[in-house]
């Protein structure tokens, strides 16, 4: 008898476990916002600043 009240413990706290680490899902509607807030162009303006080489033609700061 004990064996099967330590199984039933066994698997609650394995199910308890799984719930805990299953990462929680936006509502559907969120995620899609996010998502089109990525793309929107004040967003990759951002990147486009971050990632492209500046102009040969621009001083690039005081010292020069």
């Amino acid at each position: 008898m004990i064996w099967v009240i330590v199984a039933v413990v066994v698997v609650v706290l394995a199910v308890l476990v799984i719930v805990a680490r299953k990462p929680r899902q936006e509502p559907g509607v969120a995620s899609f916002r996010r998502h089109i807030d990525a793309l929107s162009p004040e967003a990759r303006r951002e990147v486009m600043d971050r990632v492209r080489p500046p102009d040969s033609n621009q001083q690039e700061g005081p010292g020069n």
